[in-house]
């Protein structure tokens, strides 16, 4: 099954150099600029609303971009014991595996923290309240009934979702506010770990797992989706207001019902149609189930 050169060891060492701490990139001198976009437009897709002014678009920018991490403090808060359940489970195997999971437990634990600094920042300069999706357990409970191949399956989709995120939109666009643009770039840093680790969890799951339960798995990796994507869209409408209330602007029925749809479609390529495409996804996808991969290459245009 395995077509690649990971190894515990490996991701372990490199975690171990990169290591940095949440003191050190938020809080002091470094601060958000919000008179600067904060996402890419890869994934913010606010250009498409030219109903709105620049100044608009820039707020709207940025009350993605508070979502964009609170997403991801979200799915942290399912990842963490999903990782921590895992390590209990092989804690009598190679040294170097333990040690590695539970690094990969540490840092996902350390993500949560940086995002709630951010979002505690952010309400702070922003002015405006900007309503997110959960509670967290009551998302995280409802992944965590799934199948644990399930669940590795979308974790693996979400850490190589943000290493494209990184590197294709986010780290060479020079008009974003470079204090987000740091959170972001040490967040991929130790994700680049996480999905190689995240590969091998999921060759070690579906090596221990018959025809029919991987055929499950599948089946709870695009229920997952499903779920997912109910929230993406009531993100939308919660976003709709967070605007409406940020820029004291309140749009007409056309433009709600053109904004939400924009908006709903932005949030599923950057939260499903991005780490359904990823080609390492689709790969270790494709080992473990050819059918599978079949089925997720031809839902993912919908996300896209």
């Amino acid at each position: 099954m395995q077509a690649h050169s990971y190894s515990y060891k490996e991701a372990l060492n490199a975690a171990q150099k990169i290591n940095w701490r949440i003191e050190d990139i938020i809080g002091g001198d470094k601060q958000l600029d919000f008179s600067r976009p904060f996402m890419p437009e890869t994934m913010a897709r606010v250009e498409p609303l030219t109903f709105l002014k620049p100044a608009d678009r820039i707020v709207l920018n940025q009350i993605r971009g508070y979502g964009y991490l609170s997403t991801f403090g979200l799915s942290e808060e399912f990842i963490l014991p999903f990782i921590l359940d895992h390590a209990r489970q092989v804690v009598a195997s190679d040294d170097w595996q333990i040690r590695a999971l539970l690094q990969f437990a540490g840092e996902e634990a350390k993500h949560i923290h940086l995002f709630k600094r951010f979002c505690s920042e952010f309400e702070d300069g922003f002015g405006t309240d900007c309503e997110i999706i959960g509670p967290a357990e009551d998302i995280a409970k409802a992944i965590l009934a799934h199948p644990p191949l399930a669940v590795a399956l979308l974790i693996l989709h979400i850490e190589w979702m943000t290493q494209s995120h990184y590197l294709d939109s986010v780290k060479d666009d020079r008009g974003l506010d470079p204090q987000f643009k740091s959170l972001l770039r040490h967040h991929w840093m130790e994700e680049a770990q996480h999905a190689k680790l995240d590969t091998l969890i999921v060759e070690h799951l579906a090596s221990r797992t018959d025809a029919a339960g991987i055929a499950e798995a599948i089946d709870g990796y695009m229920a997952i989706g499903a779920f997912l994507d109910t929230g993406l869209s009531q993100q939308a409408k919660f976003d709709l207001e967070s605007f409406q209330s940020a820029s004291g602007r309140r749009l007409s029925g056309d433009e709600q019902e053109t904004f939400l749809n924009v908006q709903h479609q932005a949030l599923r390529w950057t939260f499903i149609g991005s780490g359904m495409t990823h080609q390492n996804f689709l790969i270790t996808l494709g080992r473990i189930s050819p059918d599978g991969r079949k089925r997720v290459d031809d839902v993912a245009p919908a996300f896209c």
